[in-house]
């Protein structure tokens, strides 16, 4: 009995002590609501949609089609939904646990394919997302928005940067506003939105997508021109006064045109083909096709800017190789079939010598042989910014605001360097980087090399450069609004010392900064403007560049030690002759140079 006792004893202690071991290990309960998505999104259909209802995990999912607000008792989901008219679904979900998903709401409208804009009336910018939310939608996370988006193509800094201001080395500098810490509202002038700044969400809100103006887009440039203005209360933008906007609102049917995009494209940096140099107003008006044979009208092409950038889910492919984030995959190539399919293959020109640098060399490098070009038919010049120099201040009436003292020139000979599609970047926040060849601070700069692999190619840029403050080593982001408000070039800096965290007490200099600015556009007419063989190769009238003394085409060691190899030393030639040794008798480059050109199946070796 008493073996016994002592049994229970033990067991009732085990007991004891499992319990708040037992609700030590207890799953803790599911509090979190489930996650319903719709597929596709609300928008504008031209036919009958059917949309698909997901949850994340086990639920039942409830719905509506009539506009009420749908509860447990409502219609459960089952299967696609097919809506031949327009309809508003709302509908949530509530799983195993219990919880409850707040209710979403989606419109999709069935146009018949006729447009809806004929009879409608401006109610404020809501009233686009509201219909076409699943574009809303994407266009909020894209670039053109957000400022900001995928580094997959930057060698430095963090996966995602931009042009929005940050302190975590993600913020992009140049060598114009240097930045835009501190001074949104005049920065924002030419984003796509209503004045707030873009905020990183994927889950937008109604009223965040309703801050997307797609009417700088979308509008009518030509029928019925919008503008906007900045309200000095609220500091968010509204319409111009004396505009009928009704008619904005029902001519906005469109794709952007020229107009549309170059409204801001070509004035980024300050004004008229101020910063990218192969860009201007000009190239949305012009029938002058030595200025830009295809944009222009008339004879020209008269190509709109989506023909080579494509849009898929509002985002734009092509990237400027000082441009930090890469909003689109898909690559731009020349050579389309629309285009020029055979321009990139071995036969595609009309003589030897030319198709084999097409492996090498890009398109632009021959085509574009000068930038900054004036087009025939325009009153304003297009000249662009060679140099920016923050130290004199002068005052822009036509901004109303001191800016910095520009240098402007036209018919300037591009800059070259290989390019791999890579780019190197300075941040805010970032040392500084002596560039030893230029003498000044490196901004941006195009990644590639003589001696990459097939895919890196020559390619043309604009070369521009700034006087900017240096401090503790790294580039000042001055500060703009004190710079535009009073022209202070001191407290500018000093202001954008303490934003950098460093004591505005601090002993600063003023350095230059440079960077390089892909060219792709002002391409002439290929007949008599193309460059020939000469402007490139060294000779006595070479003009364009000496591609043997900065580009890694020079020889690797003094000729009497290359010449002997396969003979003795013999007195250079011209390029034709010397080609020979490649063209006659079959020699890799890596003979006499420091690179090679093994796709062409050369011989490594002398014989």
């Amino acid at each position: 009995m008493r073996k016994l006792f002592a049994v229970l004893t033990c067991l009732a202690m085990v007991l004891a002590l499992s319990v708040p071991i037992a609700l030590a290990g207890r799953p803790v309960a599911d509090k979190t609501a489930p996650t319903t998505t719709a597929s596709p999104l609300g928008g504008t259909f031209t036919s009958a949609v059917t949309v698909t209802l997901s949850v994340n995990e086990a639920a039942t999912t409830y719905y509506t089609t009539d506009g009420s607000t749908p509860t447990t008792g409502s219609t459960v989901y089952s299967a696609p939904l097919t809506f031949s008219t327009t309809t508003t679904l709302k509908y949530f979900s509530k799983d195993t646990a219990g919880n409850l998903e707040t209710v979403k709401s989606q419109t999709y409208i069935i146009s018949g394919g006729t447009s809806t804009h004929a009879t409608l009336t401006w109610t404020g910018y809501s009233m686009c997302s509201t219909c076409h939310t699943s574009q809303a939608q994407a266009m909020y996370q894209g670039v053109h928005y957000q400022w900001k988006g995928s580094a997959a193509e930057m060698t430095t800094g963090p996966t995602t940067q931009g042009k929005m201001d940050a302190t975590d080395g993600s913020s992009a500098l140049n060598a114009y506003c240097i930045n835009i810490q501190g001074n949104w509202g005049p920065c924002g002038a030419c984003h796509a939105g209503t004045g707030a700044k873009p905020v990183a969400t994927s889950n937008p809100t109604a009223a965040q997508l309703a801050s997307i103006d797609c009417l700088m887009c979308h509008a009518d440039a030509t029928n019925a021109p919008y503008s906007r203005v900045r309200n000095a209360t609220t500091g968010l933008f509204e319409p111009a006064a004396g505009l009928n906007m009704n008619l904005v609102v029902q001519k906005a049917n469109q794709k952007p045109t020229r107009k549309n995009c170059l409204g801001c494209h070509a004035k980024a940096g300050g004004g008229d083909a101020v910063k990218r140099g192969d860009i201007a107003l000009a190239s949305g008006t012009t029938s002058d096709v030595l200025y830009d044979t295809h944009m222009a009208m008339g004879n020209g092409g008269n190509i709109q800017c989506q023909g080579c950038h494509t849009f898929t889910g509002h985002r734009v492919s092509g990237r400027g190789s000082d441009l930090r984030p890469e909003d689109s995959t898909v690559e731009m190539n020349c050579s389309t079939s629309a285009c020029h399919p055979t321009k990139s293959t071995a036969t595609g020109h009309t003589t030897v010598d030319v198709n084999r640098h097409v492996t090498r060399i890009a398109c632009q490098t021959c085509h574009i042989n000068k930038y900054a070009k004036n087009a025939n038919d325009t009153a304003n010049t297009e000249a662009t910014e060679t140099h920016r120099n923050w130290q004199v201040a002068e005052w822009n009436a036509t901004l109303n605001r001191y800016e910095p003292m520009p240098t402007k020139a036209n018919d300037l000979i591009p800059k070259y360097a290989f390019w791999n599609g890579t780019t190197w970047g300075n941040n805010a926040f970032n040392a500084a980087v002596l560039d030893a060849a230029t003498g000044a601070y490196k901004v941006s700069r195009p990644v590639g090399a003589i001696s990459d692999p097939v895919g890196t190619k020559l390619y043309p840029f604009k070369y521009k450069t700034a006087s900017q403050a240096l401090a503790n080593g790294k580039v000042v982001t001055l500060s703009t609004a004190t710079f535009f408000a009073t022209g202070n070039y001191d407290q500018a800096v000093k202001d954008g010392m303490v934003y950098m965290g460093i004591p505005s007490t601090t002993a600063y200099s003023t350095v230059t900064t440079d960077e390089l600015q892909a060219l792709n556009h002002q391409v002439p007419p290929a007949t008599g403007n193309v460059l020939a063989c000469a402007s490139c190769h060294p000779n006595a009238t070479a003009t364009q560049l000496k591609l043997i003394t900065n580009l890694g085409y020079g020889l690797k060691g003094p000729t009497s030690v290359v010449c002997s190899q396969c003979h003795n030393e013999k007195s250079p030639r011209d390029y034709v002759s010397m080609h020979n040794h490649v063209n006659v008798k079959g020699y890799d480059c890596s003979l006499c140079h420091n690179f090679s050109r093994p796709e062409r199946g050369l011989k490594m070796t002398p014989n």
